[in-house]
């Protein structure tokens, strides 16, 4: 998992993206589409079209990350381009990462439930 700091933002582009781009790619797709600075310490979510690898990257106040991720069955849950700029909480990219869908996290035990 990916350690993020208390106050980052994660920060979905939604829609598709072109995987075959690296660091350089997409920290220009982060500063024209989603009007934000690669290198503030947030960190960007890409998912591919056919939706089983995302890319992350992050600046550390070091150096650029990039993470990625490929599920062996499945597809990462992502909003549509018609939902605009999405931003999640690390809990929900916790999620994402796993391949649950983070928008309704079902929880298996709550306090005082009987069962």
């Amino acid at each position: 998992m990916i350690p993020v700091p208390s106050g980052v933002k994660v920060w979905l582009a939604t829609g598709h993206t072109d995987m075959r781009k690296g660091f350089a790619g997409l920290s220009l797709q982060v500063q024209e589409v989603l009007r934000h600075y690669p290198h503030g310490g947030h960190l960007f979510v890409f998912r591919g079209r056919r939706g089983d690898l995302i890319k992350v990257i992050w600046h550390d106040g070091q150096g650029a990350c990039l993470f990625s991720k490929r599920l062996e069955r499945g597809r990462f849950l992502w909003p549509s381009p018609a939902d605009g700029v999405v931003t999640i909480t690390p809990a929900q990219l916790g999620y994402l990462l796993e391949g649950i869908d983070w928008r309704h996290p079902q929880q298996a035990w709550r306090p005082g439930a009987s069962g």
